[in-house]
């Protein structure tokens, strides 16, 4: 497990602008790679880290505790952030960090079902303690909700048919296997759209998206991060795909800009002025160095924020 690399790393932790007295939230812990290094620079801070998954929480109570002790794991999305951050007497905070979709030891672990590469049970719970799975959306959905998610959440053209397939293929038996639904969606592709890339990779993405809820919850947590910045205090949010990177654009962009009234004033009053501004305009993207050493920083891409009044 000590293998996985944490995308965007050095420049993630810099960006963040900590001091030994931060106190920071971790709102995706996963394997405890950024966090165990935000831990290492806030020796007299604290540390609030959120995870839905037992497994990534066991291994990085372990990892953390070698570092220090100023640090709480919380079982729960991140979409109750301020919720479970007030119970916890913490009103304002330093710096916030997300690093969105799926980690990459999840993806390693064949039995989560992730993976298009490996054969295991249709799953892809984060929180395996959850009902919904991939088994049920793809064995459930009708075909029009199926054609729906594979359009919305994994952009992809030929959505409608790979939806008519499945549901043509569990008529007679029920879609178990990751490899079992991917051979369905190679029926559904044509050939030359094959040679690029692997033809299910958005097709997966969009039932995970859909069964763990990501894109629901992305808005409202950054709004109540957003609120609970201190000034000065940094938000950097790391994404995958266009769909997250575009909530994240449009969020921070709303949060950054003139107000359109007096937007050309020559000496715009202090209220119309906005409470944040963007640290960089253009996400941060990983460096050939990194691009090497781990090939899924390619589509990473880093947004940060920072509350200046």
């Amino acid at each position: 497990m000590e293998k996985h690399i944490s995308v965007l790393l050095n420049e993630t932790i810099s960006s963040l602008n900590l001091n030994e007295n931060s106190i920071v939230v971790d709102a995706t812990l996963g394997y405890g790679g950024h966090s165990s290094y935000i831990l290492e620079r806030i020796d007299k801070g604290y540390l609030f880290a959120f995870d839905q998954d037992s497994e990534a929480i066991r291994h990085s109570t372990d990892r953390l505790s070698k570092i220090g002790t100023n640090f709480t794991i919380i079982k729960s999305n991140f979409v109750h952030l301020k919720e479970e951050l007030e119970n916890r007497g913490v009103e304002k905070v330093d710096g916030f960090l997300f690093d969105l979709g799926v980690s990459s030891p999840q993806l390693d672990e064949e039995e989560r079902g992730f993976s298009y590469h490996n054969d295991a049970k249709l799953d892809m719970r984060m929180d395996r303690e959850q009902k919904l799975s991939a088994y049920e959306v793809v064995n459930n959905y009708s075909k029009e909700e199926l054609s729906r998610i594979f359009y919305q959440y994994g952009e992809d053209k030929f959505a409608n048919n790979i939806a008519k397939k499945i549901v043509e293929y569990r008529e007679n038996k029920p879609i178990e296997t990751t490899l079992e639904l991917v051979e369905i969606i190679k029926t559904a592709v044509p050939m030359k759209f094959r040679i690029d890339k692997h033809p299910a990779r958005q097709i997966f993405q969009a039932i995970r998206i859909e069964v763990n809820h990501e894109l629901d919850v992305i808005e409202p947590a950054l709004e109540q991060a957003l609120s609970m910045l201190k000034v000065g205090g940094r938000i950097c949010v790391i994404t995958f795909h266009s769909l997250e990177d575009r909530l994240v654009k449009n969020l921070f962009k709303e949060k950054t800009e003139i107000d359109e009234k007096v937007k050309g004033m020559p000496n715009i009053p202090e209220e119309y002025l906005p409470d944040f501004r963007l640290v960089n305009h253009k996400p941060i993207e990983a460096q050939d160095e990194e691009l090497q050493q781990n090939p899924r920083s390619r589509s990473a891409k880093l947004r940060v924020i920072e509350r200046i009044k």
